[in-house]
C-alpha cells in the first residue's frame, strides 16, 4: 500500500512543480504548448499499453467497454459543470485560461490517474513507470497553466501551494484506497477500473490538454505528442 502511495505521490507532485516553475521562470505560450503535447503522448500509450491491453488480457470485452463509457461519461459530466461555472465560457480552450477551473480539472482527472497507478501494483507487481512518467508529464503543464491563471486573478503564493498540495493528497488517497479495496477483486473488476481511468483520460485529452496544448504551441505540437507517444511506448516495451 505503502508503494501504491509512493508512486502516487511522485505522480501527482508535478502538479506542484509546474506551479513552482512559474515563479522561478517566465514561460511562454509556445513551450507550455509543447510540453502539454509531450505529455498527451506519453497518456496516449500509456492508457493504450498500461490499461487497456492488462483488462483485455484478463477479462471480456464488457468490463472495458463498460468502464471506458463510465470514466468518458464522468469527465464529461464534470467538464460540463466547469463550463457552466464560469458562465458558458470554456476554461480550457483559448490565450486567456481561467485559473481555478483547470485546478478542478486537474483534479477530475488526477484522481483516476492515481487510482489507475495503485492498480498497477496489485498482487506485488512493479509499478508502471510509463504510467507515473506519463502522469507525471501531464500534470506539469496543468498546473503551469493553473497556476498562471490563479496569479492573473489575485491569488497569494500561499493560497496556490495549499490548493494544489490538497489535490495532490486526494490523488494519493485515491491510490492508496483503490489499491486496498480491489486488492482481492476479480480480473473483471480490476479491468472495468482500470477502463475507467482510461476513458477518463482519453476524454481529458481530447477536451483540454490537446486543444489547448496546439492552441499554444501550433503544428509542432503534433510531432511532440508523437515524441511521447513513443517514449512512454519504449518504458512500456523494456517491462518498465
Amino acid at each position: 500500500m505503502a508503494y501504491a502511495a509512493w508512486w502516487s505521490f511522485v505522480g501527482a507532485a508535478s502538479l506542484l512543480l509546474g506551479a513552482g516553475l512559474t515563479y522561478w521562470f517566465t514561460i511562454g505560450a509556445r513551450t507550455l504548448g509543447l510540453v502539454m503535447g509531450f505529455g498527451a503522448g506519453a497518456l496516449i500509450s500509456a492508457v493504450a499499453f498500461d490499461l487497456v491491453l492488462p483488462s483485455a488480457q484478463t477479462a471480456g470485452r464488457l468490463p472495458i467497454l463498460v468502464g471506458l463509457l463510465a470514466g468518458a461519461l464522468t469527465f464529461w459530466g464534470g467538464d460540463l459543470l466547469l463550463e457552466r461555472r464560469t458562465g458558458g465560457q470554456d476554461p480550457v480552450v483559448g490565450t486567456q485560461v481561467s485559473g481555478l477551473p483547470l485546478v478542478l480539472g486537474a483534479a477530475l482527472d488526477g484522481v483516476p490517474e492515481s487510482v489507475a497507478i495503485g492498480l498497477t501494483t496489485l498482487g506485488g507487481a512493479s509499478v508502471s513507470a510509463a504510467m507515473v512518467v506519463a502522469v507525471f508529464l501531464s500534470n506539469v503543464p496543468e498546473g503551469l497553466a493553473g497556476t498562471m491563471g490563479l496569479r492573473r486573478a489575485g491569488w497569494a503564493t500561499g493560497r496556490i501551494i495549499l490548493l494544489w498540495s490538497a489535490i495532490v493528497a486526494a490523488c494519493v488517497l485515491a491510490a492508496v484506497l483503490g489499491y486496498a479495496v480491489l486488492g482481492s477483486a476479480s480480473p473483471s473488476t480490476v479491468a472495468l477500473i482500470q477502463s475507467f481511468a482510461a476513458g477518463a483520460i482519453l476524454c481529458m485529452l481530447a477536451n483540454t490538454l490537446m486543444p489547448q496544448a496546439y492552441g499554444h504551441g501550433g503544428r509542432a505540437v503534433g510531432l511532440v505528442t508523437v515524441l511521447g507517444f513513443i517514449f512512454a511506448s519504449a518504458l512500456a516495451a523494456t517491462g518498465g
